[in-house]
């Protein structure tokens, strides 16, 4: 099942506004969603540029989110647990692209039938795991960036 995932900040696949990223203000962008399914328990976000030179990087893990939420403000984690981006921090890492080099970066909702039992800090590699026979329904919303 498809969930639907926008942001009023850019569209599928345009460019995401500086404002979201390293060169400016690195907050994480509004985000909002249609189509969860009702028997949804959490939501969980993964934010991703699989267009890294060294493969694949996490710029936002974001997990037990209610399954109420319809949306993500400017900069708020909505009250979900944050865990480990890229870099090894926690939170939201922004665009960050070596430059020249437009990448594209994926943020995927997923609509999950439980809470998840991870601890702040979680890894995408753990949360993938945790979610595994849990998801009921997705969304991706695709954005680019360049220097």
């Amino acid at each position: 099942m498809m969930m639907e995932l926008t942001s009023p900040a850019f569209q599928e696949g345009e460019a995401i506004p500086v404002r979201y990223t390293c060169d400016g203000e690195d907050v994480s962008p509004p985000l909002s969603w249609t189509g969860v399914p009702q028997e949804v328990a959490s939501l969980a976000l993964i934010v991703d540029d699989p267009d890294a030179p060294s493969g694949t990087f996490v710029h936002w893990v974001l997990f037990n989110l209610s399954a109420d939420l319809k949306l993500l403000a400017e900069g708020d984690s909505g009250g979900g647990i944050q865990g480990t981006m890229g870099s090894r921090k926690q939170g939201y890492g922004g665009p960050c692209p070596p430059r020249s080099s437009e990448h594209r970066y994926f943020f995927k909702l997923y609509a999950l039938d439980t809470t998840l039992d991870l601890e702040s800090g979680a890894t995408k590699a753990e949360l993938e795991k945790a979610m595994q026979g849990h998801i009921l329904a997705r969304g991706q919303l695709v954005g680019t960036y360049s220097r």
